[in-house]
């Protein structure tokens, strides 16, 4: 479901085909009621001819009875097949739902790219929602097809130009009322790529609310917001006018058809070409026309925006990888040895760097963005353009990206905490849920958080972890990644919110705790770079200078600028 993946009209087929079975039971249930629903009036008919007229009581009590047999079952029939589409709709949504999540947690990557993490979740729900809307659309589309023939069949036995008026008329149409769909189906897509833009941007400002108080950004980020809703009104207006224009039109022209059935009904009763019965069940019949119809503009309009939610959809499943599949292994166990050769990524330019197994080394990044590209090469969220990079001897591109996400934990600055227990978080790292913790909790001070809360490590804490101070979010994110012990472990400064004394204790608690891993601490930090083997400096995308901390804080002053600023 990558690069040359499905298309709009695959994902439609998929979505219908999954629930074939119960499709196929609500289709046969919904043509068993339009068929009990069309006999209604060719039932009258029949009682005004044969018993009305005749004055035959017998003749009336029996019509009376099939006439109730024939309202218990198409109002059953109705029942059921209503449950069962529902369903089918329903479960057709969920099965997207779930084809998305999994391209969204590809450990390859690429769905996101270009994607507001609230459009991604727009598609999940709105799109998703429309196509299986067309699931559950389509038994009723196949039921009032049954109904057309089956008025068909009736009027033709009445009359062979009613009938041949109805088989005539219904295909031309069908055909107008798929042309008269398609301004919709184009305004429904804008409407909802719309809509998705709008969540995303809301999305993006409810994560960032602290930060646009803090610096007094709340009128700027209002008015973005206020321009992107409405565009978003704007496009959802466009869309229902013209669901308005497409519902107005298929029926002002089914009601013409039906007038016109009427008429001709009228015309051969006073030809004396059918009976006064006859001529009740035609007019009834034409009447009965038009559930079918409104049924057939419900569905087009239904197949209209699951169109275009389809095609959405299938943008994302689509989505070109970020990186490839490998399939080289690493060797059993890892020692951590890290090997850059000429990487050449975004800022990095050219990279060349050693670092040997149990070696805890610093990194320092005059540019953030070189810091950002080197975090990303190594997570193998992406490869680099030029170069490579291997562990243990194995190049990185060769491997899968979940294999080398267990043997490299990358640990973002930006590392978001769950709406789960604290303790329940740092233990999301780990193979179980009962894991021994503690010395991850000790090391990154996160012992002192989990104390200063009401229930111990196992207060909820609130999405994100708003519900702690900055600093005491870093040390729990810390602890996460402390806790999952990985063979080769970057973090990316982990205690900027940290006060100096908490930050120094954990300095020295970090070496003590990974002394026979190895790890890499991509930061300024005085603190934490006083405690490494060695500190490697980027600057202009390359290695400018490599050395002990306290031996580049004596002769760089480069450094010096840097790291004591």
């Amino acid at each position: 479901m990558l690069a040359g993946g499905p298309t709009g009209g695959v994902v439609l087929r998929r979505a219908i085909g999954g629930q074939r079975r119960h499709i196929a039971g609500a289709s046969l249930l919904g043509m068993a009621h339009q068929g009990c629903e069309a006999m209604v009036p060719v039932v009258i008919g029949l009682i005004i001819d044969e018993a009305v007229a005749t004055g035959s009581s017998g003749a009336l009590l029996r019509w009376l009875l099939v006439l109730a047999v024939l309202f218990f079952v198409l109002s059953t029939c109705y029942r059921t097949a209503a449950r069962i589409t529902d369903g089918a709709g329903e479960r057709a949504a969920h099965r997207i739902r779930l084809d998305l999540g999994t391209r969204v947690l590809d450990p390859r990557g690429g769905a996101d790219a270009g994607r507001l993490p609230g459009a991604l979740t727009a598609i999940a729900t709105g799109d998703a929602a429309r196509v299986g809307a067309v699931a559950a659309a389509l038994p009723y589309g196949m039921s009032a097809i049954a109904g057309l023939a089956i008025s068909a069949v009736a009027l033709l036995r009445t009359s062979v130009p009613l009938g041949l008026l109805v088989l005539l008329g219904v295909p031309p149409l069908l055909w107008l009322g798929h042309r008269i769909s398609r301004p919709l189906e184009r305004r429904s897509e804008v409407e909802q790529e719309r809509a998705a833009h709008a969540s995303g941007v809301a999305a993006d400002l409810v994560a960032g609310l602290r930060v646009l108080k803090g610096i007094g950004a709340e009128p700027a980020a209002v008015s973005r917001y206020r321009r992107t809703s409405q565009d978003s009104l704007a496009a959802a207006l466009r869309a229902a006018r013209s669901r308005a224009w497409h519902d107005g039109a298929i029926l002002a022209l089914t009601g013409i058809f039906i007038a016109v059935i009427g008429l001709v009904g009228a015309h051969l009763a006073m030809r004396g070409a059918i009976s006064i019965g006859d001529l009740v069940a035609a007019v009834g019949l034409a009447q009965f026309l038009l559930g079918p119809f409104q049924l057939l503009t419900y569905v087009s309009g239904e197949f209209a925006q699951g169109r275009a939610s389809a095609d959405r959809i299938a943008e994302v499943l689509a989505s070109p990888p970020a990186v490839t599949a490998g399939s080289a292994t690493l060797p059993n166990p890892v020692t951590g040895r890290l090997r850059l050769r000429g990487v050449t990524h975004g800022a990095l330019r050219g990279v060349d760097l050693d670092i040997g197994p149990e070696c805890l080394v610093g990194v320092v990044a005059k540019d953030p963005a070189v810091a950002t590209d080197l975090l990303l090469c190594l997570g193998r969220e992406l490869d680099p353009d030029e170069g490579e990079i291997e562990l243990d001897g194995v190049s990185l591109s060769e491997q899968d990206p979940d294999g080398v996400r267990r043997a490299i934990l990358v640990a973002h600055h930006d590392a978001d905490l769950f709406e789960s227990s604290l303790l329940d978080n740092v233990r999301s790292g780990t193979d179980s849920d009962t894991a021994d913790v503690e010395p991850a909790l000790t090391a990154s001070a996160a012992d002192d958080v989990a104390r200063s809360l009401p229930q111990g490590g196992n207060t909820m804490l609130t999405e994100r972890g708003r519900s702690l101070s900055g600093g005491q979010r870093q040390r729990v994110a810390l602890a996460r990644a402390l806790a999952a012990d990985p063979p080769v472990l970057v973090v990316h400064d982990p205690t900027t919110a940290v006060d100096t004394v908490t930050e120094s204790r954990i300095a020295a608690r970090l070496r003590e705790l990974r002394r026979d891993r190895t790890t890499i601490l991509v930061t300024t930090s005085p603190a934490l770079l006083a405690v490494t083997d060695r500190v490697v400096v980027l600057d202009d995308g390359g290695v400018a200078v490599e050395g002990r901390h306290p031996d580049l804080v004596a002769t760089d002053e480069a450094y010096r600028s840097v790291v004591l600023a």
